[in-house]
């Protein structure tokens, strides 16, 4: 696992998008041995102007300014300990923010920055914490609903990355974090999914979402084409 760094490290990255109402997602590259792994940030505006920002990533001085003028980051989401790399300097930049990790994840998210909630209250009937059943607590969601819709927020747990080319788009083809769509990966399967049948039912419930709009996941392309059919799919091979 990657060190978590020490100071505000600026890598790759895209801009922040609105993805719907309240919203903003950004994308950028880590590079891994042997390949560079596209990773996502998505802040979420709650109704009194506060920021929830799920699965962090630094960015330049005016994509955080963009932030900023957005609303105040108040809750630091790590979804998953192996999401703890930019925790530590995004704490020490706000030192308000409320840190919330599941509670399977909390010892090994602590090696890099306390934890100060695993059931974080967002004050937004609209914004729900999730800790995923059968990841053994490890794994963390957010559903956020408005105007337009609801959009589920995943981690690791689904993948969606289609598009790498070369060598290191065969590389994570080969490891199972690739595919032609949407997928649960093998080391994510072996590592994290210790209760098939647990994991299967939450997919099935989020699934019958009112009004689910999109998917977004940490790794690959936001599911937007029939997002209920993909759970479905996702919790069929499964079982």
């Amino acid at each position: 696992m990657t060190k978590p760094f020490q100071q505000w490290k600026v890598l790759p990255h895209g801009k922040l998008t609105e993805v719907d109402e309240n919203i903003l997602t950004v994308t950028g590259q880590l590079h891994m041995p042997l390949t560079d792994l596209p990773r996502r940030m998505t802040a979420v505006r709650l109704n009194d102007s506060r920021l929830v920002i799920f699965s962090a990533i630094a960015l330049d001085e005016d994509e955080m300014q963009a932030l900023e003028d957005y609303g105040r980051p108040a809750f630091l989401v790590v979804p998953n300990d192996h999401h703890r790399l930019d925790a530590k300097i995004w704490k020490e930049r706000y030192p308000l923010m409320q840190v919330a990790a599941p509670e399977g994840s909390r010892t090994k998210v602590e090696e890099a920055v306390h934890v100060d909630t695993t059931d974080p209250g967002f004050g937004d009937p609209n914004v729900q914490f999730v800790t995923v059943p059968g990841t053994r607590s490890h794994e963390a969601a957010l559903v956020i609903r408005t105007p337009n819709g609801t959009t589920l927020v995943l981690n690791d747990l689904v993948g969606n990355i289609r598009h790498e080319s070369g060598f290191g788009g065969w590389f994570l083809r080969m490891t199972g974090f690739a595919g032609d769509e949407p997928h649960i990966p093998k080391p994510v399967k072996l590592i994290l999914v210790a209760d098939k049948e647990a994991l299967r039912a939450q997919l099935l419930a989020w699934a019958e979402l009112r009004s689910l709009k999109r998917i977004l996941v940490s790794h690959g392309s936001p599911i937007e084409d029939e997002p209920s059919q993909t759970l479905r799919a996702l919790a069929s091979s499964l079982a």
